[in-house]
């Protein structure tokens, strides 16, 4: 995966997930010139306490996401 296509899909993906900012993908390339970036990270909650989030997310070669999912 090129780097600048990899830091477009990073940059929007803490745009939705601030929490996850500074934390570096695991990547990982799929069938038909597809590729799963894995994100994890935590949260604060309201109350003080942590919460893990990993985000996965499906782009294209082109950088284009065509599925995010998160889990808690």
């Amino acid at each position: 995966m090129d780097a600048r296509i990899k830091n477009a899909v990073c940059t929007s993906v803490y745009r939705q997930f601030p929490e996850l900012k500074g934390a570096p993908p695991r990547v990982k390339a799929l069938p038909a010139d597809k590729y799963q970036l894995i994100f994890h990270g935590q949260a604060k909650t309201a109350d003080g306490k942590t919460l893990s989030r990993t985000v996965r997310v499906v782009s294209d070669e082109n950088g284009k996401i065509l599925k995010l999912t998160t889990s808690r």
